[in-house]
């Protein structure tokens, strides 16, 4: 174990005050947050850090981790990497680790909810009676089937996708999932269905919850073609990462009618433009998609616990590298 402090840099998430990354930390490193909201205004803020912990605002390219100068560790205090030149690092030989479990709960939750609300009509009415559009009753939302039995299908079965099967079960969905990296009998184990192909699970779905990460392989993967494989009048939530499913697309399905409504937290730029259409459907209520739309701003994650585990899970995976025991959660 070395002897020396470190020097911990946040790059960019506003997380003042560092209390609980200070409380693991602070027997042997320095913690400084820098609120950078571009990868541009870390020049000459890193180069000597000890420890990174990265966010979201922006990617944290090969070229920032190529001025790392004494870089032992790189933790994403989340789940997804994708912000991340993992390959880069691993060139370098700094590890870099995720905290994988700390929003699984609050996610399933998030999608089961936004599927929940746009299938039982809530969000619909609630957009249009809010604005004074139809008769105070459920005419104008029907059809509204009933949950139970419908087909509720998961691309993703990971932490998180299991979560949502639980939960989905407990409304009693038809619960099917495609996940060609997990492994036969956790389909018997979650008493769920499985299917063996993408195309398969969408033609079968009244519901589509997505909850793979962003990879090469999975980056688009739900655009115009695949969303024409779903049921006409299904729904579509994306809780996952907005690179997995082109919502343009979403949004023209939402708008000529295809798909009944879409929740979507998470979108492919983040935050999104100001001329962006997805913004564009979802503000203007004379927009044809605009009242099966629920857009939230990638908060799927977010519960007060959930944001103190997360830091600290972050700042814990720093101290165990600084003490030379095995890394928990390392991604590349």
């Amino acid at each position: 174990m070395s002897n020396a402090r470190w020097k911990v840099v946040i790059t960019d998430l506003i997380v003042e005050p560092l209390s609980f990354e200070r409380d693991v930390l602070n027997s042997i490193a320095d913690v400084t947050a820098l609120d950078a909201m571009q990868e541009s205004e870390l020049v000459g803020r890193i180069e000597d850090a000890d420890a990174i912990m990265v966010y979201h605002y922006f990617r944290f390219t090969r070229a920032s981790i190529e001025r790392l100068e004494r870089c032992k560790i790189i933790v994403r205090p989340g789940v997804g990497y994708d912000g991340i030149d993992i390959a880069a690092a691993r060139e370098r030989g700094i590890p870099v680790c995720n905290v994988p479990d700390y929003g699984t709960e609050e996610v399933a939750d998030s999608a089961i909810a936004m599927a929940v609300a746009l299938s039982r009509g809530t969000h619909f009415l609630n957009s249009r009676l809010k604005r004074g559009i139809g008769a105070w009753n459920v005419d104008q939302a029907l059809p509204i089937p009933r949950l139970r039995k419908r087909t509720l299908g998961i691309i993703g079965c990971g932490r998180i996708g299991t979560a949502a099967a639980l939960r989905a079960k407990a409304f009693g969905f038809d619960v099917l999932f495609y996940d060609p990296y997990v492994k036969d009998g956790v389909d018997k184990a979650l008493g769920v269905r499985r299917v063996d192909s993408l195309k398969e699970l969408l033609a079968e779905s009244y519901i589509v919850s997505m909850h793979c990460p962003l990879t090469a392989e999975t980056r688009g993967m739900i655009g115009r073609e695949q969303i024409g494989w779903m049921p006409a009048s299904s729904y579509l939530v994306n809780t996952a990462r907005g690179g997995v499913v082109d919502t343009l697309a979403v949004i023209e399905a939402l708008a000529d009618g295809h798909l009944a409504g879409a929740g979507i937290d998470v979108l492919e730029q983040e935050p999104p433009p100001a001329d962006s259409p997805v913004l564009a459907a979802w503000r203007d209520p004379n927009h044809p998609a605009h009242d099966r739309l629920l857009l939230n701003p990638h908060t799927a994650f977010y519960c007060d616990e959930g944001c103190e585990e997360f830091r600290r899970k972050g700042a814990m995976e720093i101290l165990r590298a600084y003490q030379g025991k095995p890394l928990r959660n390392k991604v590349n």
